[in-house]
């Protein structure tokens, strides 16, 4: 079994090299500082332009988490040319999409077309990017409609104890706080903020711009200095690299619902994108609890002990260490065994080697799923940025099966051990709480 497996691991591995070799984007660098990928995709008549912001929600003032967001989602609600009515009339008439959106490291905007609409969309997204206006009635409408979704967010279990998570793993640091803020904090956020964050961080030298699919290079470099070149470049805002501590201490949120589960968080600090052991930690977790139904956590916790019908781990690497989890729901009365069986399959992995059939298993899942990660031109685009945003280099979409092969045994018990921690984690338990009488 073990020997068919490395087999089809070692197939999926040249097979997915071989895709992969064929990924090779041109860069350039504007005179006015944007970078610049182009990857030509001749498949189908479909272009996806992607610009990277350099800034997310980690840019948020403490006091006004969700700004970040709020200046993204109001790019395309008009610009000194068009309104936002105008907007979507224009791209919806050829079949197009358009948007933009904010995350923890960087905020991104979009436009997908057809090749024959290329310079229509290169128009818009431009146009959203360099000239919004952030109408008085849009900004009020668009603030309120988050808040709508923030209050949403209290009814669901699964959100408040996230984000009560996030508030305990990241006490000292921006990523403590949820993308779209709170309601607190979105009430004090003016309209002067919003442009003054799109003042200081929308420039052209923080931004990656990944051109994906029916083009080439040379018509995609006249075109971006038509539509991008006039764009004044700026100073870039200094960035805090102070990390944030790891837990040394079990620390824990009790939130009372009524409820007929408990819904568990529980993990601590992870690491970072650029951390040198991401693609053994990736392994480690797939096998952990990340691989679905062959996963040591769901073989556990569900399987023989019927706690949960579904659990999982989770590393979310940021530019900054980001965090591990793990995240399940199970009956209010067996919410201490649920919360032992997890913290004892941490240990488990820390303690002995891995097998050889799981190790097997789960590199061959993960050499064989990384082409659907880039099967389309969107998703190359934003792959393609994120590479470049985070300096991976673009030998990533020929070496990953590589490094994925490359990790032993004795690496996911080194970064196991390294890690994870089941003596010092954050624990947030949202349901009946007097019934479940937790004990850690």
């Amino acid at each position: 079994m073990y020997q068919w497996l490395l087999c089809i691991g070692l197939l999926l591995c040249q097979t997915t090299t071989a895709l992969a070799a064929d990924i090779s984007p041109t860069r350039l660098i504007t005179p006015n500082g944007m970078t610049v990928l182009v990857l030509e995709q001749h498949f189908l008549p479909i272009v996806e332009i992607h610009a990277l912001v350099k800034a997310g929600s980690a840019q948020d003032p403490p006091d006004k988490a969700g700004l970040a967001n709020l200046v993204a989602s109001l790019l395309d609600e008009g610009t000194t040319t068009r309104t936002s009515k105008q907007l979507a009339e224009q791209i919806d008439f050829v079949g197009g999409s358009l948007g933009a959106h904010a995350g923890e490291d960087f905020s991104t905007a979009s436009v997908r077309v057809l090749q024959k609409d290329l310079d229509l969309g290169l128009t818009l997204l431009a146009d959203i990017l360099q000239h919004p206006v952030f109408p008085k009635h849009e900004f009020e409408r668009v603030r309120s409609q988050i808040q709508g979704e923030l209050s949403s967010d209290n009814d669901d279990p699964g959100q408040v104890a996230m984000k009560a998570f996030n508030q305990l793993v990241f006490q000292h640091h921006p990523y403590r706080w949820p993308v779209n803020g709170t309601e607190e904090t979105l009430r004090k956020i003016t309209l002067a903020d919003v442009q003054g964050f799109y003042g200081k961080e929308y420039l052209p030298n923080q931004i990656i711009l990944t051109i994906v699919g029916d083009v080439t290079a040379e018509q995609v470099t006249a075109l971006v200095q038509t539509h991008f070149g006039s764009w004044k470049k700026g100073p870039v805002q200094p960035r805090s690299a102070k990390k944030q501590a790891a837990i040394d201490k079990k620390v824990m949120q009790l939130i009372e619902k009524d409820l007929t589960q408990s819904t568990i968080v529980i993990g601590h600090l992870g690491i970072s994108r650029t951390n040198p052991d991401f693609y053994a930690v990736t392994v480690m977790n797939h096998i952990l609890g990340a691989g679905g139904f062959s996963s040591r956590l769901m073989d556990s916790i569900r399987d023989k002990k019927g706690l949960a019908y579904g659990i999982m781990s989770h590393y979310d690497a940021r530019a900054m260490p980001g965090s591990f989890w793990v995240n399940l729901q199970t009956r209010t009365e067996t919410t201490n065994q649920a919360l032992n069986g997890v913290l004892a399959e941490m240990k488990a992995i820390r303690e002995a080697p891995v097998t050889d059939q799981e190790l097997a298993e789960a590199k061959s899942f993960l050499m064989g799923s990384f082409p659907l990660r880039l099967d389309s031109t969107a998703k190359l685009a934003q792959v393609l940025a994120q590479v470049e945003f985070f300096g991976l280099g673009f030998d990533y979409f020929s070496q990953y099966p590589q490094w994925i092969e490359r990790v032993t045994k004795e690496d996911v018990q080194r970064v196991a051990r390294q890690y994870l921690n089941p003596q010092h984690y954050a624990l947030v338990v949202v349901g009946s709480i007097a019934k479940a009488k937790i004990r850690h």
